[in-house]
């Protein structure tokens, strides 16, 4: 440990980025992770002491929340290839070192247990986010292409297609405008990460035979 760092990037509301945490094989997992920032104080708001601390849910025995467990911590990036935040959230991805080639910028983490709780039938557990080293490792201009964001947007939904506590007609509806978003708005690499969610899930053909089940 380093002692207490500030985070690379500015974060605000909840940042999506990808967690990687060592496993006890000794590889580093590679999920996604929701960084929730603490609320923001109003102009009228008096100072409230120490800022509050970043957040992160884990839901369900993910290797994410195993390996917190373990290690008590592991390293936040901040990915700009969305390919790599797919492989992130919908598969299981090993790699041996823990910062990835499309990271711009990255956070060793330590980790607390603060909260945790059930929803619909799933465990979830809250935890406090302390980054103890960090690096920026490219700076460019800020950019905002839909393409990229429906990506993200597509992984959550493609996530909850198997869970019963949400509707399958309406994340199928959902991926189905996220994929006409990404076919005018993307590039190359935001349509090849679009594919690969079809690719993993099969939403396309599920789609297909609920339309052919209900006429």
């Amino acid at each position: 440990m380093t002692g207490v760092q500030e985070w690379p990037v500015e974060l605000r509301g909840v940042t999506e980025s990808v967690v990687a945490t060592l496993g006890p094989n000794g590889r580093w997992n590679m999920a996604a992770l929701g960084l929730h920032a603490p609320d923001e104080p109003s102009e009228s708001d008096e100072p409230s002491g120490p800022e509050q601390p970043v957040t992160a849910t884990t839901w369900g025995n993910t290797r994410t929340r195993r390996n917190f467990h373990r290690q008590g911590g592991g390293v936040v990036q901040f990915v700009s290839d969305p390919r790599d935040f797919v492989a992130a959230a919908m598969t299981i991805r090993e790699a041996d070192a823990p910062v990835l080639n499309s990271a711009d910028a990255w956070a060793e983490i330590e980790v607390e247990l603060v909260e945790s709780g059930e929803d619909g039938g799933t465990e979830w557990e809250r935890w406090e986010l302390r980054p103890v080293d960090s690096a920026v490792e490219h700076t460019r201009p800020f950019t905002i292409n839909r393409g990229f964001g429906a990506v993200i947007d597509a992984t959550v939904a493609a996530s909850r297609l198997d869970v019963p506590a949400f509707d399958t007609d309406e994340l199928l509806a959902r991926l189905a405008y996220f994929e006409e978003t990404v076919e005018k708005c993307g590039g190359a690499i935001d349509r090849e990460a679009f594919e690969r969610i079809d690719e993993i899930t099969g939403w396309r053909e599920r789609a297909a035979e609920r339309r052919n089940e209900s006429f």
